[in-house]
């Protein structure tokens, strides 16, 4: 290492810089600059934050593992949702509102032949179905209702939010008044009146799975697409508002880039946190609307269960046999308290206002 007393002076009308004013760096120092921060994205700082939620991973481990069961056990459980319960092939009337792990008494003489039934383990209803599978079901409808509404809500509310956002002037304003018109409109109501004008109509045109679920929920489905994406096309319009005027989006303009190019690859990139964020809260905003419709009777088709028609038919014995209401309203909670806690956990690791 060189001494500074051999470095060579700096002539006193020179411009150069002087040397000997500066000190060589120490080896810690050395090795600090060594140290570089590990190369990262927006969306992955953003996960790893949201790793280190502790209710965002203990909700998404509840919801993972209600999602494994609604998908094994139909598999495990011999029972169908409508099927009611038979010992030897007769119907056992005895197997009415039995409680978790209890056999009718024709299933305990079936045993005590030697015979082998998988348990109730959550009892049976009031026509003798296994309570559980039941359960399961209806756990299964109210999740794909969720999610189904909410691809429908993303989908409208970004395609409209963005064309008001990015376009603007007269037709921002047109469109923004049909978004005031729509959120004073009544969703129950609404519902109500298409299920009455839609069950003619579709009563003979649906088949399969959308017979199964009835013009009921497809009224339902109709509703959250005219109704329920307002709120993400406002979100969406804001968004694009305020980054529409960016330098980058002017270059694009400026290379001729077309407004449908601008929006995909320039814009909602940029906005894809709250897009994220938004749908993630609207899933259990679905799934509760959907159970308390289907509380009132305005659900799935029976037989076909969901978790608001278990809660409904579970008042009638609600004093007798609680656990029937315990079991649908349990569920309901854990998923909706997880999508929210989810949700929160999302805005907290990906919104940059909270980032801290």
């Amino acid at each position: 290492m060189k001494n500074v007393n051999d470095l060579p002076k700096k002539s006193l009308m020179s411009l150069q810089v002087d040397l000997s004013k500066f000190m060589p760096a120490t080896e810690e120092e050395k090795r600090q600059q060594d140290v570089m921060s590990e190369s990262t994205t927006f969306f992955r700082d953003g996960m790893k934050k949201l790793f280190h939620n502790p209710l965002a991973m203990i909700s998404i481990v509840v919801l993972l593992l209600i999602i494994i069961t609604i998908v094994v056990a139909p598999m495990i459980v011999p029972y169908g949702y409508s099927e009611i319960i038979s010992v030897g092939g007769e119907r056992d009337k005895g197997a009415k509102n039995l409680r978790p792990f209890e056999w009718s008494e024709a299933e305990q003489e079936y045993i005590a032949a030697g015979n082998e039934l998988f348990p109730h383990i959550m009892g049976t209803d009031a026509l003798c179905r296994d309570y559980f599978i039941r359960v399961i079901y209806g756990t299964r409808v109210s999740l794909s209702i969720g999610f189904f509404a909410s691809i429908i809500v993303l989908i409208i509310g970004l395609i409209y939010g963005s064309i008001s956002g990015y376009v603007g002037g007269r037709t921002d304003l047109i469109m923004m008044r049909i978004v005031d018109i729509i959120y004073s409109l009544p969703d129950m109501l609404m519902i109500i009146l298409l299920s009455v004008v839609l069950d003619p109509l579709l009563s003979g045109l649906t088949s399969g799975p959308l017979q199964t679920l009835g013009t009921n929920m497809i009224s339902i489905f109709v509703v959250f697409g005219l109704l329920y994406w307002v709120t993400m096309a406002r979100l969406v319009r804001g968004q694009i508002l305020s980054i529409k005027e960016n330098e980058y989006i002017l270059a694009a303009r400026a290379v001729g880039a077309k407004p449908g190019r601008i929006i995909r690859k320039h814009i909602i990139p940029n906005i894809v946190s709250i897009i994220i964020i938004t749908t993630a809260l609207e899933i259990p905003t679905a799934i509760f609307t959907e159970s308390f419709l289907s509380f009132v009777g305005l659900g799935v088709q029976a037989p076909m269960p969901s978790l608001g028609s278990l809660a409904n038919a579970a008042r009638e014995g609600l004093n007798s046999y609680p656990f029937k209401l315990v079991f649908p309203a349990v569920t309901i909670c854990l998923i909706v308290l997880a999508f929210n806690l989810i949700g929160d956990g999302l805005r907290d690791s990906f919104d940059p206002k909270l980032r801290r």
